[in-house]
């Protein structure tokens, strides 16, 4: 009778473990859908688990590091169009008041994805995830500096790193439509500088093309794997700023309908209808 007992605890542990093991693992971008429609505890979750399960992978921890900032952005509504439309308003905002466990919790998640990024490519110099990871990581550090602590030469110097490493990954693999981002965002971001602090910056080794920047960002808006949405929301804002209502009435339209629980979309599409 114990025997029988033993041999079916065996059994059920066994089945059980091979449950739990064929239960798939949610990939990276589900965790970012689940970031672009504010479901930051979920986001957090998906990207732990895959953290978990995949260690080396250095995707992981920036990815997590991207929804503790979003998660900020929302918290102190930073990513509302008024903001990025209006250059006096954007000049003369207040410095925020960061959550300290968001800005730990979102450093150490940086740190660890650079430091398994530079462990790939110490022996792969052209391994794509970990030159994205390294891109996106700098992208994120440099949204954080600019949007939240307003240091923005700071902010620059990792903007300018973001696309040097983007330029290289897209060199080895253009098919990276994420890396374009990089790109684009300094190309456009700084076109809007006057032209002699354009000239400033290109001597720094800048990039400040308008078309150039809005050329990559739409690369990443209709191919991106992560980060498109985000390049989508940057459009809207540019085509804003260009008073062309229409364009983006149509890219918030479509991310409202994708993202229907994130309020950000309806609001602004709200705040610009005919």
């Amino acid at each position: 009778m114990l025997r029988i007992k033993l041999l079916a605890s065996a059994l059920f542990l066994l089945l059980a473990g091979q449950s739990f093991a064929s239960e798939p693992v949610p990939d990276l971008n589900a965790g970012f859908q689940q970031m672009y429609n504010l479901d930051f505890v979920g986001a957090h979750r998906t990207f732990a688990t895959w953290e978990q399960v995949h260690p080396e992978d250095p995707l992981g921890p920036v990815s997590n590091a991207a929804a503790y900032l979003f998660g900020e952005f929302n918290r102190l509504k930073i990513l509302e169009s008024d903001l990025f439309v209006d250059d006096q308003k954007f000049e003369k905002r207040s410095r925020l008041a960061p959550d300290k466990a968001v800005r730990t919790a979102f450093d150490s998640e940086l740190e660890k994805g650079r430091t398994e990024a530079n462990r790939a490519l110490t022996t792969q110099p052209q391994d794509s995830r970990a030159l994205l990871a390294l891109v996106m990581a700098n992208g994120l550090q440099g949204d954080y500096l600019a949007l939240i602590d307003k240091k923005n030469f700071a902010a620059l110097s990792l903007m300018k790193n973001s696309r040097a490493i983007a330029e290289k990954l897209l060199a080895a693999d253009p098919t990276c439509y994420d890396a374009y981002l990089a790109v684009g965002v300094e190309n456009y971001l700084l076109s809007l500088s006057s032209a002699p602090v354009r000239w400033i910056l290109r001597l720094g080794g800048a990039q400040t093309d308008r078309d150039e920047g809005l050329q990559k960002l739409r690369l990443t808006a209709t191919k991106g794997r992560y980060l498109a949405p985000y390049a989508r929301l940057l459009l809207a804002v540019a085509a804003l700023r260009d008073k062309d209502r229409g364009t983006a009435r149509e890219l918030l339209a479509g991310l409202s309908r994708e993202f229907p629980q994130n309020d950000l979309y309806r609001k602004e599409l709200a705040r610009i209808q005919p």
